[in-house]
């Protein structure tokens, strides 16, 4: 099922999520509708902040070369235990953004352990668009957004784009 994107600003884009202890029928279901609600979007990651619930899930699926096999991702309590010192550019947005984009220079490559749906540890090292992603995710478990990484004044100007947008939503 389908769920609706928060968008920034919203204060629970800025709450650090808990862990999840277990994993639960219940958030199989929630990742399940995360990956349906970011294939949609269309977009590459979701995290499950942006779907307004406090808890560490993200989805991901960076594979966008047409007729290539997609790679879902679900991966509950996501951490980068290593990064390369080499850094990467990429121009990053979000869904809980829209429209809004800007270059953000992050470590190239990182290893990354989650655990899987089925509550098995897992361990990857990514690099490219993948190691870029999960990074983005992770920030929004700790309720950081790609803009915080910008400069105050260009921060600034996307949200005020982005309370017009939402005030444009509302109005329908």
């Amino acid at each position: 099922m389908k769920r609706p994107i928060l968008y920034h600003p919203d204060p629970r884009l800025k709450k650090a999520c808990s862990a999840v202890d277990d994993v639960s029928d219940d958030l199989r279901s929630l990742a399940k509708d995360m990956l349906a609600t970011m294939y949609d979007a269309p977009g590459v990651g979701l995290a499950a902040p942006q779907v307004g619930v406090l808890r560490r899930v993200v989805v991901l699926d960076c594979v966008k070369e047409e007729g290539e096999t997609p790679r879902p991702l679900v991966m509950f309590n996501p951490q980068v235990v290593a990064a390369s010192d080499a850094l990467n550019t990429y121009e990053e947005g979000c869904l809980s953004l829209p429209d809004q984009f800007a270059d953000v220079t992050r470590p190239a490559e990182v290893e990354v352990e989650w655990m899987d749906e089925n509550g098995k540890p897992c361990r990857e090292v990514m690099d490219g668009l993948w190691a870029t992603c999960v990074q983005h995710e992770i920030d929004h478990l700790d309720g950081k957004l790609f803009i915080d990484y910008l400069k105050p004044l260009r921060r600034q100007m996307i949200t005020r784009k982005m309370v017009k947008f939402k005030r444009e939503l509302a109005r329908g």
